[in-house]
């Protein structure tokens, strides 16, 4: 199982960014999917999810609104828009695929792991 994140760059506030996330080895459209972060000397923390069985999706309140999360089932990939980025915004972005029905807030409901792609936000 391998999931690919790209996207990730340096950008100003305000600013746009895409990050997508490819999956293989895996029934892409049985996982719900979702965006963490994890920012230098912070715990690793959900951005946002959609769930594979009826399409719920869940963001985190300071994104909520300038985050937008996508999936294709065919590609087997999810995407991440960001608009209005702020620079706390700055972190490694991981994405993530889980099978389990629990809290997808939590990082124990996720089986898979990408490697992180950076995204640096200047002020």
């Amino acid at each position: 199982v391998q999931l690919v994140e790209s996207g990730g760059g340096l950008v100003q506030a305000g600013d746009s960014l895409g990050l997508s996330c490819t999956a293989s080895g895996v029934v892409f459209s049985r996982y719900t999917m979702a965006w963490f972060r994890q920012a230098p000397g912070k715990e690793r923390e959900f951005v946002s999810a959609m769930r594979w069985n009826d399409g719920s999706i869940y963001y985190r309140h300071s994104v909520r609104d300038r985050f937008t999360i996508t999936r294709d089932n065919v590609r087997g990939t999810v995407y991440l828009q960001m608009d209005s980025l702020k620079p706390e915004d700055t972190a490694v972005y991981y994405c993530a695929a889980g099978q389990s029905f629990g809290d997808v807030h939590g990082t124990g409901s996720y089986d898979y792991w990408g490697q992180g792609t950076q995204v640096t936000v200047s002020s």
